[in-house]
C-alpha cells in the first residue's frame, strides 16, 4: 500500500509557480501508487491565531473555520509537502497563518516526511535561506520529523516562469520517491 501525502499549495495564484510544483510532485507521487491530495489554502477560510492558548487545555482550537478539516488530514499522512513563493525573502502569509494554526495537534503531528517547495524570483541560492530556517523552526516543534527534500525554483518571477526549470522534474522525481 502507498504512502498519503499532503500538498500544501500556499501560493495566493493558482497555477503560480510553486503551485505548479506541486501539481508535478502530487503527480510523480500518484504515478509512483501513492494517494496524493493537494489543498489550495488560498481556497480555505482560515484565520490568524489569536494566541489565547484554549488549545493546550482542549486539544481544539475555539475558532470555526476550514483549519479542523487541514489539522486532520496533517495528523492522518504519512508525507506532508509545504509550498510557497517567497515574498521579501520569507515564505507567504497563508503558509505562515496555517503553521500557527497547528498549535491543537502539533503534538501528533509525528513521525512524517516533510518536503519543501520554494519559489523566489531571485536567482541566488541563499534567496531562500530565511524561507528554509523558517520551516525548520517549525519542524523542530514536532516530534521526530524527516526534512525529506527541498523543491527550489529559483528566478521563477512571473505565472509560467517554472515550466521548463529544473525543478519541474526535481518535483516529480522527489514526488515518485516518497
Amino acid at each position: 500500500m502507498g504512502k498519503k501525502a499532503l500538498i500544501l499549495s500556499s501560493s495566493p495564484r493558482r497555477g503560480g509557480n510553486s503551485d505548479i510544483l506541486c501539481d508535478q510532485f502530487m503527480l510523480g507521487a500518484q504515478e509512483a501508487g501513492n494517494q496524493a491530495e493537494k489543498i489550495f489554502l488560498k481556497d480555505k477560510n482560515i484565520n490568524y491565531c489569536l494566541g489565547c492558548g484554549a488549545c493546550q487545555k482542549t486539544g481544539s482550537c475555539v475558532q470555526n473555520d476550514d483549519m479542523d478539516e487541514i489539522l486532520d488530514k496533517l495528523v492522518e499522512a504519512d508525507v506532508i509537502v509545504m509550498a510557497t513563493p517567497v515574498y521579501f525573502y520569507s515564505m507567504c502569509a497563508q503558509m505562515k497563518t496555517l503553521i500557527d494554526r497547528t498549535c491543537p495537534v502539533y503534538t501528533k503531528i509525528s513521525d512524517k516526511k516533510f518536503y519543501i517547495i520554494a519559489t523566489a524570483a531571485d536567482g541566488s541560492k541563499d534567496a531562500l535561506d530565511e524561507t528554509i530556517t523558517g520551516f525548520r523552526g517549525f519542524f523542530r516543534c514536532l516530534d521526530n520529523p524527516e526534512e525529506a527534500g527541498i523543491i527550489d525554483g529559483l528566478g521563477a518571477w512571473k505565472i509560467g516562469d517554472i515550466k521548463g526549470h529544473p525543478a519541474m522534474k526535481h518535483a516529480y522525481e522527489m514526488g515518485k520517491n516518497i
